[in-house]
């Protein structure tokens, strides 16, 4: 069988032995250097601004737009956009939060939101956010996007989940937003089985998303951040201070495994990320020759190492067709991402405005994946081939 992942982690022997190493030897296991080591290999990785760790990527959303809501940069009842071709932990926390989601419509041939499907939305709904998706290693035109949302007073933030190392000609995928957020869950680019970070270059920002990710305390903050925080609330027992809540917060810490995994994988990430390009090419070959298929649009995209090999066929029928092969050679499939996020059931019971949107409704009939990863071998991709072609 050829799954949609084969290895829990980057060199997976290796990172194996090193973690047994590291829990027998390390005195300690919560929240500490290993984190703070990690965090700062990835913003010098990442190149947009200081990084904070947390449990899960879902968990970084929700603290992202607790964060916002705390400094009131967004409030209840604001709407905020969401590209409609997403997961779950996009959405749920504009719900949880008290925020309307509006899903933005995406285009086909990039599975991602456009400029123009964002103008054709703002025309009618005053958006006062946009959370976008950067989905599957694509991205639409981001930096038109950006300029847009400036324009028109929009606060502007990235999900960069699944398309770490992903650069544009205009830059690099999770440097376009106000902030952005990335995973390490299991058969992500890189993982620490389940780990997420927050990027931004707001300091502001970056001290309240610190106080909510540790039950809305100050301690993970710097001295001088403290005693400003102290300050203002008038906290002045230094007996009671270090267990003063400033904020609403939630407990959405990594331990120190985390840390010690995402410091340890991301060293052989840019390995990994140019074999995932070379998959996606070498796939991208094979897709464009085939009528049965709509070609993605990268002409913006500069290196793409993508997180699957997506196939838009050009009808249901086509699709089903194509899935009945991947299944007989035991090519594991999966739908992209979980379709069009307006049909899912929590979506249906808590938000009651519905939009058209053909985009994504097209992908959600019409799309599929199968995995792309460093291990993948060529007897795998000739396998993945004579599915493609029949």
């Amino acid at each position: 069988m050829i799954p949609l992942m084969r290895n829990v982690f980057l060199k997976e022997e290796q990172t194996k032995k090193a973690l047994a190493d590291f829990i027998l030897s390390t005195n300690r296991l919560s929240m500490g250097p290993k984190c703070t080591e990690f965090e700062k290999k990835f913003s010098d990785f990442q190149g947009s601004g200081r990084a904070m760790l947390f449990n899960s990527g879902g968990s970084a959303n929700l603290a992202l737009f607790q964060a916002l809501m705390n400094l009131g940069r967004l409030k209840k009842g604001d709407k905020v956009g969401f590209s409609a071709l997403t997961w779950s932990t996009n959405v749920m926390p504009l719900i949880q939060m008290g925020l309307v989601p509006v899903p933005v419509d995406v285009e086909p041939n990039t599975m991602n939101v456009s400029s123009e499907k964002l103008r054709e939305r703002l025309e009618t709904v005053d958006l006062k956010g946009l959370f976008i998706t950067n989905a599957l290693g694509f991205a639409g035109d981001l930096d038109r996007i950006r300029d847009l949302c400036d324009e028109r007073g929009v606060l502007f933030l990235e999900d960069n989940c699944e398309s770490l190392g992903t650069r544009l000609h205009a830059g690099q995928l999770g440097s376009f937003g106000h902030a952005a957020s990335f995973s390490f869950y299991v058969a992500h680019h890189m993982s620490t089985v389940e780990g997420g970070m927050l990027c931004t270059r707001d300091e502001e920002l970056s001290e309240m998303l610190r106080i909510v990710r540790a039950n809305g305390w100050d301690r993970n903050l710097e001295k001088t951040e403290q005693e400003k925080w102290r300050a203002t609330a008038r906290v002045d027992d230094a007996f009671y201070a270090q267990f003063a809540f400033f904020d609403l917060g939630f407990n959405l810490r990594p331990t120190e495994i985390t840390g010690f995994l995402g410091g340890y994988q991301i060293d052989f990430l840019p390995e990994a990320l140019k074999l995932r390009q070379e998959n996606y090419l070498w796939f991208e070959k094979i897709v464009e020759r085939n009528d049965d298929y709509i070609p993605l649009n990268r002409e913006h995209i500069a290196f793409i190492p993508s997180y699957s090999l997506s196939v838009i066929c050009k009808s249901p029928e086509i699709r089903e067709k194509t899935l009945r092969r991947f299944a007989e050679l035991d090519v594991e499939t999966r739908p992209i991402i979980s379709g069009n996020m307006q049909v899912q059931p929590y979506y249906k019971k808590y938000v009651n405005e519905t939009f058209e949107l053909p985009g994504a409704e097209f992908i959600h009939d019409c799309g599929f994946y199968c995995g792309n990863y460093p291990e993948l071998t060529d007897e795998d991709r000739e396998t993945i081939r004579r599915a493609l072609e029949g």
